[in-house]
């Protein structure tokens, strides 16, 4: 009889628990419902793009795609660079004046020997 009633009492201790469990998980659930549909709200109050900048959006990621296989060929080493012409060699990037090399940058400095102690 006495193990009965100590079975009885484990089992109402665990039937507590998974209450308070369950209503913790519930409360979660609910918070994050809430949170998913304030940003829902959000996105929903947000305008689309202008028209023109769409266009100009959609008409970029199209040319993007059409330049792909060019450069991924390049990219690959199996063929020139996309924009190099035949017959041409390849234009480098001109530098502006005070980034070329010996213009607009100080001095080194001289290189120092050792000194005999004194």
């Amino acid at each position: 009889m006495e193990t009965l009633r100590e079975q009885l009492k484990i089992q109402k201790i665990q039937k507590r628990q998974e209450v308070k469990q369950s209503e913790a998980a519930r409360h979660r659930n609910s918070t994050l419902l809430q949170d998913v549909q304030k940003i829902e709200d959000r996105l929903r109050g947000r305008q689309l793009p202008r028209p023109d900048l769409l266009a100009l959006e959609t008409r970029y990621w199209a040319s993007v795609e059409e330049s792909i296989p060019a450069w991924e060929h390049f990219l690959l080493g199996k063929g020139p660079h996309p924009a190099h012409v035949p017959g041409q060699s390849p234009r480098r990037a001109k530098q502006k004046p005070s980034t070329a090399k010996g213009k607009g940058l100080p001095p080194l400095p001289k290189p120092r020997t050792a000194r005999p102690d004194q």
